[in-house]
């Protein structure tokens, strides 16, 4: 089971980064345990300072932005 942790207070890009993984998780059966972690000092633990930010098995793939879902797919799949 891959581990992914969307980071973010709850803006409309942190929304959709979360959408994104549950919809990329769906469409390609990918096993993956994914929540939300909105608490600042918890997101700051991750060495975070721009949201939304993705952490999949406690590395730290992007921050600042969204990625493509093609490379969403490319990390989950590959931790699979």
């Amino acid at each position: 089971m891959v581990k992914v942790r969307i980071l973010g207070t709850g803006c409309p890009r942190c929304q959709e980064l979360e959408k994104m993984c549950f919809n990329v998780a769906a469409e390609y059966n990918i096993d993956a345990d994914i929540q939300k972690v909105t608490n600042i000092d918890e997101i700051l633990s991750y060495g975070v300072i721009q949201t939304p930010a993705l952490v999949v098995n406690d590395e730290v793939k992007i921050s600042g932005k969204l990625p493509t879902k093609m490379t969403l797919l490319h990390w989950l799949k590959d931790l699979k």
